[in-house]
C-alpha cells in the first residue's frame, strides 16, 4: 500500500477555483483502478493550505494515475494558482 500527502498553499482569492479543480480531480481519480482513497483536507489555521491525502494499492497504480488525462490536464492548472511548490511525499506502509 502507498500513501501520498501533497500539500499546497493557494493564492489569495483563488481558493474557490482550486476547490473546483480538486473536486473534478477527485471525482475522476476515485474511479481509477488501484485508488483506495483520494481526499482533500483544509488546514484549520490557514484555509489556503489544502492537502491531498491519497491511498493506492501499489506504486504502479499511482504511476498510472500520474499519466491519466485528468491528472495531466488539471495538475498544471492547480500549479498556476498556488504560491509555491507543493510538498509532495510518497510513503510505504511499514507496520
Amino acid at each position: 500500500m502507498i500513501k501520498v500527502v501533497a500539500k499546497n498553499c493557494v493564492l489569495e482569492g483563488r481558493l474557490d477555483d482550486a476547490i473546483a479543480l480538486y473536486k473534478e480531480l477527485i471525482e475522476k481519480t476515485t474511479k481509477e483502478k488501484g485508488c483506495i482513497k483520494y481526499e482533500l483536507f483544509q488546514d484549520i489555521n490557514d484555509p489556503r493550505i489544502l492537502t491531498m491525502i491519497e491511498e493506492w494499492e501499489n506504486k504502479e497504480a499511482l504511476n498510472a494515475h500520474e499519466v491519466s488525462e485528468h491528472f495531466i490536464r488539471i495538475f498544471p492548472l492547480l500549479k498556476e494558482i498556488t504560491e509555491k511548490d507543493s510538498d509532495f511525499r510518497i510513503y510505504e506502509r511499514l507496520l
